[in-house]
């Protein structure tokens, strides 16, 4: 009979390929402006990959329509109802927040040409995802380890095969390479633990740069040390009155989207419970899901608008920086939040979670290959 450590690995590998074979039935139109032949080329539809990106399906989208394409030279990028599409988002990230009521197939333009740069970020196909998936790899690395060296120390091969695994949605090349960056999985239980008497001055946690964990320290309780899971968290805002969350309007502009990168650090006092979804939410967006903060919050960290990808700057500055509290979120933070907000929706892999599932499960099972945890929250508010 299998233990349920032998089962839970089970379950596990399961989550894994499911994840991985998730996909997002699309319908892509080429713009009218982009049409030179008559009569119009039909639709292409696609099954586009939930971990995948835009940019990797230029090369067959292109094919199709290339006898009705006009000459010159090609800056490819997508639309869903008049909003320009956030090239480095996972296409099943998009998917969720961008639609509501999931609309399958999803019905997406794409043009060739007047690239929005005024909007989106530069992307030179694959070479542009690559990068950007790479430097995702090496923040999430920091987070998780303290330093990115196991990443910065891969051989170009293994970099290779990495990036190829992710790009053709191979698990088994993934996990062959990945293991060998030694970042998971999460755990709660098994931590190490010091005697309570031992104490320090102060609970505040340690920069990321200081090591692999940072300690709890609780009058009277053992303390226990604890991890950081790498999370990113997209807000979307809705009608506040809104009763059915199909009924919310579209998204017209990237104002409305607020994009979080969050580390949620892993405490657990001996005797504690498990930690929650909903718990882990409630640390990470306190705005929403909280009381009114006072002020900085231990685990608040760096909001970003999606106007830009994330930058090639220094891992460790960046994810320094990542840990500085900021206002709440960029279409809200010019208002109290906490008092016009209430949580509509959220949505991770496509799953509505019921918010007392284990947190470090949803952390372990439905994470990205780059190891972030991509979370997308709708939160009603009232109109400005």
């Amino acid at each position: 009979m299998a233990s349920p450590r032998e089962e839970a690995a089970v379950w596990s590998e399961e989550a894994a390929r499911r994840v991985w074979a998730g996909a997002v039935p699309l319908q892509v139109h080429l713009h009218d402006a982009d049409v030179t032949a008559l009569p119009p080329p039909p639709p292409f539809l696609i099954l586009g990959p939930r971990i995948g990106y835009l940019p990797l399906l230029i090369p067959v989208i292109k094919a199709h329509f290339s006898n009705a394409l006009p000459p010159g030279v090609d800056t490819v990028w997508f639309e869903y109802k008049g909003l320009p599409l956030k090239w480095y988002v996972p296409i099943g990230v998009l998917f969720d927040l961008l639609c509501a009521d999931p609309e399958r197939p999803w019905n997406l333009i794409v043009h060739f040409r007047g690239y929005p740069s005024d909007i989106l970020s530069p992307c030179e196909g694959e070479d542009s995802v690559k990068w950007s998936y790479m430097n995702s790899l090496k923040e999430a690395t920091f987070i998780i380890t303290g330093n990115s060296k196991s990443v910065m120390n891969m051989s170009q091969a293994d970099q290779v095969a990495l990036w190829e695994s992710v790009m053709r949605g191979n698990l088994d090349g993934y996990k062959n390479i990945s293991t060998k960056l030694k970042l998971g999985p999460f755990e709660e239980d098994g931590l190490a633990r010091i005697p309570s008497g031992e104490r320090q001055h102060s609970d505040e946690p340690e920069s990321p740069g200081s090591g692999k964990t940072c300690m709890l320290f609780c009058t009277g309780l053992s303390t226990v040390l604890c991890g950081r899971v790498p999370v990113r968290l997209y807000v979307r805002s809705v009608q506040e009155d809104l009763e059915d969350i199909e009924d919310a309007l579209s998204v017209s502009d990237w104002e409305s989207v607020s994009y979080m990168n969050r580390p949620f650090e892993i405490r657990k006092v001996e005797g504690g419970s498990y930690i929650t979804l909903e718990h882990a939410l409630q640390t990470l967006v306190p705005e929403f899901f909280g009381p009114k903060p006072t002020g900085r919050t231990e685990n608040s960290g760096h909001v970003e608008a999606l106007d830009n990808a994330p930058d090639d700057s220094d891992t460790t500055n960046s994810s320094k920086s990542s840990q500085e509290a900021e206002p709440a979120s960029a279409s809200l933070r010019e208002a109290d939040v906490t008092k016009r907000a209430k949580v509509k929706l959220v949505r991770v892999q496509g799953i509505e979670l019921d918010m007392d599932i284990p947190f470090l499960w949803v952390a372990n099972n439905l994470k990205h290959p780059e190891y972030y945890l991509h979370v997308c929250v709708y939160v009603g508010t009232r109109k400005q």
